[in-house]
């Protein structure tokens, strides 16, 4: 297994680019799919998780060519999607196997089956499944429908009301993508503002949708023709650098061509409050996303405080969160966090076990976790749990501990394959060391 070695660094300085956002990479190949034409898709995310949706789209005969840097499409609508003759593989992917459960759902006479990796194939599906089922959807699944593999048989499905418990972007999309193809009309009515890619695509494609506080509806369409798509970088990715700046003394860094939708800053925003030095250079907007480059700054931190409707707009930046909670003056509260124990691994677990190896402290509460800051770090082996979000936030870590810290760097290519390098070109100390 491949790993990195991290010792500490001071002064990080630079402007970099991070890859591109991947949740909105998902979403426009699958778009892209089900519109006529073709498009072209710039900046997209080449990591193993796009890759994943990409690699399912063409084993269901959807023309897909890469060209360089650039993605083109060439949608047929749902006529140009055919059965495949084998299990689709979400890799370790849950944007790709809960948006396409609810593409392949709606698509008539088709039956598929698909999976994941080990990590993928423990996370719960009970979630998108019941709210399919309500419209007609044919699914099992192992565990009672929770877990995958999922066998799929395409139906005729039927507008529904639905009403979610837990506010989330994945479920939401899968429901969007169904009502498009089921005839009457779809609402779905979140507990809490999630992110908003989907709806500002269904804008981008002149798709229908109407917003009513926190519930929207859509209805069955005939088809739509297809748009071009220029990617935004990757706010969630941009956090760790934004994490390394705000902690490495003297650091000064500007992250370039950014996503800034208001659904996806809610990390911003939290800083901000425990004083963050953070600054928006400009701004613009494509496709309906606004980006934007992204100064910071070393900074004296306040305590940190997540919980309540903000965290369906940060849940992924929680982990570089609790790293920075560490250099903050004082004790910083996590509640509201769940929904990290069913993500790629047990976060919660992952953060508090790693940042109490490195010499910080933190422990686990109802519903989240504390961390006690600051605190002088010491450098250690962590164990990330294969999971790349975990492994990010211990490398940005190792920047201001003391001795060197390690970590497996495999999973880091599920959403952020030229890490090392960016973190590097800031005057980063981190290396990669072969399997």
């Amino acid at each position: 297994m491949k790993k990195i070695v991290i010792k500490r660094s001071v002064s990080l300085r630079g402007e970099v680019l991070v890859p591109g956002d991947k949740s909105i990479s998902h979403r426009a190949l699958i778009f892209s799919a089900l519109s006529e034409g073709e498009a072209k898709i710039e900046n997209f995310l080449f990591s193993q998780d796009c890759l994943s949706t990409l690699n399912c789209l063409k084993s269901l005969g959807v023309d897909i060519e890469i060209i360089g840097k650039v993605i083109k499409v060439r949608g047929e609508g749902i006529k140009g999607f055919k059965e495949p003759e084998d299990v689709l593989d979400a890799g370790n992917s849950g944007t790709t196997i809960r948006l396409l459960t609810g593409l392949l759902s709606g698509i008539q006479n088709m039956f598929s089956v698909i999976t994941g990796d080990n990590s993928l194939r423990r996370r719960p599906m009970r979630r998108v499944i019941d709210p399919l089922v309500d419209m007609g959807a044919i699914i099992w699944g192992r565990n009672d429908s929770n877990n995958p593999p999922l066998a799929i048989k395409g139906n005729q499905l039927k507008g529904f009301k639905h009403i979610l418990k837990v506010a989330s972007a994945q479920v939401k999309s899968a429901l969007l993508i169904a009502g498009l193809l089921a005839e009457g009309e779809t609402w779905v009515t979140e507990p809490a503002l999630s992110r908003d890619h989907t709806e500002r695509i269904f804008e981008y494609l002149g798709l229908p949708l109407e917003r009513d506080g926190l519930t929207l509806k859509t209805h069955k369409i005939e088809g739509y023709k297809a748009k071009d798509f220029y990617i935004p970088g990757d706010i969630s990715s941009a956090a760790f650098l934004i994490g390394a700046g705000l902690i490495s003394e003297g650091s000064s860094i500007v992250i370039k061509h950014v996503g800034l939708n208001q659904t996806r800053v809610g990390m911003l925003e939290v800083l901000r409050k425990s004083g963050a030095k953070i600054e928006i250079l400009k701004e613009w907007e494509a496709g309906k996303e606004p980006i934007g480059d992204i100064k910071v700054e070393f900074s004296e931190i306040e305590p940190i405080e997540v919980m309540g409707d903000i965290v369906p707009r940060l849940i992924d930046e929680v982990p570089i969160l609790a790293i920075i909670a560490t250099q903050a003056k004082g004790k910083s509260v996590f509640k509201d966090v769940e929904e990290l124990k069913v993500k790629e691994s047990d976060r919660i677990k992952a953060i508090v076990n790693g940042i109490n190896k490195m010499g910080g402290k933190a422990e686990e509460i109802d519903g989240g976790f504390v961390v006690y800051g600051p605190s002088k770090l010491i450098g250690s082996e962590i164990d990330t749990f294969n999971d790349h979000r975990i492994a990010m936030a211990f490398a940005i870590a190792g920047l201001v501990a003391e001795g060197e810290t390690i970590v497996e760097s495999e999973s880091i290519s599920i959403s952020f394959p030229n890490f090392v390098e960016v973190v590097s070109q800031l005057g980063g100390n981190i290396i990669e060391l072969s399997a």
